[in-house]
């Protein structure tokens, strides 16, 4: 009998690597439907809540497959660790239960090298919220692009490579996860930047960004250039990298483009994105990578798992939208697939902008869950 607790980051090797094992996931059906683990491939899981385990040992213990090893999930560990305990009575081996429960697997961050010749340019995904946030190294300096509240994440990876968190940039205010921009910036004097039309109320200071305006780091760095893309939300930027990336934020994903719906002024807005997906995405050199913000489905990534594509390969992947003629057409688009908001996402957008807050429990509740961000969900 073996029983060891493992980490989110150990449970997504497994998935990656396509090991063989039972996710077990004792939390109630209303959690488990809400926000579960998800992966780039296939693995067994079943959810059999705790409480039949309390209620119905024997019944619940029967349902569960012997023939593999068995990772148990709940909401904060306990409850994961009791069931493994009872497995383990049972006659179980191979029992592990996930620390921290499913918020450390929301809070997971994991890196993949998208450029590392002259200068290291990093995607960090974060499989629980269907994200990514981006960091750039030149020289002793990072500077990074949309970090989630998972600030020790980014502060451990800087200082294991013997640079300095510099600056943080945010391509928009967030609705779906709370930021760590304000973050880093309040509590280790991070610069953060971005656009007034996002964070002009703010309550706390921040450097404003123009449309245009280019940026690098100490020394000769790559160019990272701000362009102003309206349509996501009024200040909605996205920023050229050495005239080769585009971190696009929620301006245009891989598969669609970003909603203009979410601050409830869906025509204005769509015009808006219309304009900014013709006359500025469009205008880029098609062999421009977009590095979005995040990702509808796994298969959406390259074979390393790097959610990364030409800008031609992402045109013709979404040849609907981007071949609308009009701004009238877009907006008929935008409205045919338009969807309830999350009713987290007025709140998240409050703490973003610093104008509420909320203990560190009631943060953790409110940024789980995949995000909602795209405008058609195929």
């Amino acid at each position: 009998m073996s029983i060891h607790g493992f980490s989110a980051a150990d449970l997504f090797s497994m998935i990656v690597k396509q090991e063989q094992f039972l996710l077990l996931d004792v939390r109630n059906a209303t959690e488990f439907e809400r926000f579960k683990v998800e992966g780039p491939y296939a693995f067994d899981m079943l959810n059999l809540p705790y409480m039949e385990f309390i209620e119905h040992e024997a019944d619940s213990v029967a349902k569960v497959p012997g023939d593999k090893p068995i990772r148990t999930v709940c909401a904060k560990e306990k409850s994961s660790k009791f069931v493994t305990d009872i497995l383990a009575r049972h006659g179980f081996s191979d029992l592990g239960y996930l620390l921290g429960g499913i918020k450390s697997w929301g809070n997971l961050l994991t890196p993949v090298l998208l450029h590392g010749k002259d200068y290291e340019l990093y995607q960090f995904q974060r499989p629980g919220k269907a994200s990514c946030s981006y960091g750039l190294i030149f020289g002793q300096e990072m500077v990074l692009f949309d970090p989630s509240r998972n600030v020790d994440f980014y502060l451990s990876f800087a200082a294991e490579r013997g640079v300095k968190i510099v600056k943080s940039f945010e391509t928009h205010k967030q609705a779906d996860y709370i930021s760590g921009g304000p973050i880093l910036a309040k509590e280790h004097g991070v610069e953060m930047l971005a656009h007034e039309a996002d964070f002009g109320g703010a309550a706390f200071p921040f450097t404003p960004v123009q449309d245009q305006q280019t940026y690098t780091l100490t020394g000769d760095g790559p160019e990272i250039k701000a362009l102003h893309t309206p349509g996501h939300t009024p200040g909605s930027t996205c920023y050229l990298v050495d005239d080769k990336y585009l971190i696009s934020g929620d301006t245009v994903f891989i598969e669609s483009v970003g909603r203009p719906d979410l601050g409830g002024q869906a025509r204005e807005w769509s015009g808006h994105l219309f304009h900014s997906l013709q006359q500025v995405i469009k205008n880029l050199s098609p062999k421009t990578q977009i590095l979005p913000a995040h990702w509808m489905e796994w298969s959406e990534a390259r074979p390393d798992l790097a959610f990364v594509a030409s800008l031609d390969a992402i045109t013709k992947r979404n040849l609907d939208i981007f071949a609308m003629k009009n701004a009238d057409e877009f907006y008929a688009f935008i409205k045919e697939h338009m969807r309830p908001q999350p009713p987290e996402y007025a709140i998240i957008r409050e703490i973003n902008a610093g104008t509420r807050v909320e203990t560190e429990e009631q943060q953790e509740i409110l940024d789980l869950g995949k995000n909602e961000c795209a405008a058609s969900a195929r």
